[in-house]
């Protein structure tokens, strides 16, 4: 039921207080995304970050100072229609809300960046797991030792988010998500989580452990929760982002961002 609902049922569930659950596998088919609020004093320098690390965060979106209706959503507002948002204050988590529109000004600029989510469906469509979807938990995430790119005060490491598949299994998914660049595109690893600096891929930085087959690797895609980690890093006085896992969920097609 959950996977038939459409995005603007489920948005409206959402600023209804009666969905507070991370959001893959809802919508099926629609494009997910991860979202950063913060002054436009600031928003050059984080549209630079995003530019020069398109992979962990590819920009769907951009809206003006003080609006929250994203042209992927008509009739959508950003301030109530994701189930978990995070304030920071001076790169401190203050408080996890469902809704900010009292922290949401008229200098606020927001980023819509695009979530691993977008390819899951493409994924079952080919007949590949996705585990977190089949053990109803949140994706599993994980901080890397890879830094990306910075722009002024915005610097981070990477994040990954991890699904299990075997070898074979693997080789497909990089075919099939190759093509959707704009929600992380192809894995960015397979295999040895060591290589990335993760020792224990039963202990996520973000999200849910999931089962891992003996038969099975780990293959890691590039995470728009490295976006969250740069505001972070940059100490602003506030910053607003969605909690690891629950996305907004847009009115576009996954297809409509996949090239062909």
């Amino acid at each position: 039921m959950t996977a038939d609902i459409t995005p603007a049922e489920l948005r409206a569930r959402i600023r209804r207080a009666e969905w507070t659950t991370p959001t893959s596998g809802a919508a099926t088919g629609y494009l997910q995304a991860n979202l950063v609020m913060l002054p436009k004093t600031r928003a050059f320098e984080f549209l630079l970050f995003c530019t020069r690390n398109p992979k962990p965060c590819p920009v769907l979106d951009v809206l003006e100072p003080g609006q929250s209706e994203p042209a992927i959503a008509p009739g959508a507002d950003l301030t109530t229609d994701l189930p978990l948002y995070r304030l920071f204050r001076e790169g401190r988590l203050t408080e996890e809300v469902t809704d900010v529109r009292a922290w949401f000004g008229e200098d606020t600029v927001s980023f819509l960046l695009g979530c691993s989510f977008s390819f899951e469906n493409a994924m079952l469509a080919a007949g590949l797991p996705v585990r977190n979807i089949a053990e109803g938990k949140n994706v599993s995430m994980y901080i890397t030792n890879r830094a990306c790119r910075p722009a002024g005060p915005f610097e981070a490491p990477l994040v990954v988010t991890m699904r299990p598949m075997t070898p074979a299994q693997a080789v497909r998914a990089v075919q099939v998500t190759t093509r959707f660049h704009q929600t992380h595109g192809a894995p960015i690893h397979l295999g040895d989580p060591a290589v990335l600096g993760i020792r224990d891929l039963d202990r996520p930085d973000f999200g849910d452990p999931v089962t891992i087959r003996p038969d099975e690797i780990p293959v890691f895609w590039a995470c728009g929760v490295t976006s969250s980690l740069a505001v972070t890093a940059a100490r602003l006085d506030q910053v607003v982002t969605h909690a690891p896992g629950h996305m907004f969920v847009s009115d576009l097609r996954d297809e409509h961002v996949a090239i062909f």
